[in-house]
């Protein structure tokens, strides 16, 4: 069987029979690899805590006929600070969860595995009341990489300028000026605050989030918008950004 090296961030993983486990990576260029860990499960194993969710690892992979074989594995980074908290278990879970609904077999997209990387590094160490932001932040980064960018700057049916009443389509890919939003009128209510913070969270960098200093109430509302865009656009069910959105937050 061929073998081929891939850094690689694990995205989550299955048992398979009594020892077993499959893995699903985000490859360094962006693909999704899915992979079988033979023995991982076994108390004595090393494979197993080098294939955790959320740890990189540098693999040896040997080609199978239908998943590939884990052969080696190097831990990278362990995000173990990460792994030990609950709140920020749950916020990393959304990042894995949606980079394996987003990512795709054979296909690359370099700038998903760095968003990634940059989030999780970014939520291991920021303050506990910045994880709504930053998982606002990765999701709104995300599926604008992948073509699905909300029209956040005018209104996305006429691309007039926007007023108080403007509401949030995910059918019409943004926001909209309160003269269209009859287009959609299931459409929620989109406040300049929760606007503005979308806009901002585009253009920031991760390690920066935390310093916006956004308003629960307005992450909390970027966040409720994000679920039914991602929801509409998406064809999984996201339950990861279901349970995270479902928790209290600071």
């Amino acid at each position: 069987m061929p073998a081929y090296p891939v850094r690689a961030l694990v995205l989550r993983k299955t048992k398979l029979g009594e020892a077993d486990t499959i893995v699903t990576l985000l490859a360094e260029d962006g693909r999704q690899v899915r992979a079988v860990a033979k023995g991982a499960r076994k108390t004595m194993s090393r494979l197993g805590v080098r294939l955790e969710p959320f740890v990189v690892a540098d693999l040896l992979l040997h080609t199978g006929r239908n998943l590939d074989i884990v052969a080696e594995a190097r831990t990278v980074q362990s995000h173990e600070a990460l792994r030990s908290d609950f709140d920020r278990v749950t916020a990393g879970s959304v990042v894995s969860d949606v980079a394996d609904k987003l990512a795709v077999e054979g296909q690359a997209e370099e700038r998903l595995f760095a968003l990634c990387l940059a989030t999780l590094d970014a939520i291991e160490l920021a303050p506990p009341d910045a994880l709504g932001a930053l998982v606002a932040a990765f999701l709104v980064k995300a599926v604008s990489m992948h073509g699905l960018r909300p029209q956040l700057s005018s209104c996305a049916a006429c691309a007039g300028a926007l007023a108080p009443g403007a509401r949030f389509s995910s059918a019409q890919g943004g926001a909209l000026c309160p003269d269209c939003g009859q287009l959609d009128p299931s459409a929620p209510p989109l406040s300049p605050e929760a606007r503005d913070l979308l806009a901002a969270l585009l253009q920031a960098r991760l390690v920066d989030v935390p310093a916006l200093a956004a308003a629960p109430d307005v992450v909390a509302e970027a966040l409720r918008l994000l679920r039914a865009f991602i929801s509409y656009h998406v064809p999984a069910r996201l339950k990861a950004l279901e349970f995270f959105l479902s928790q209290p937050r600071p």
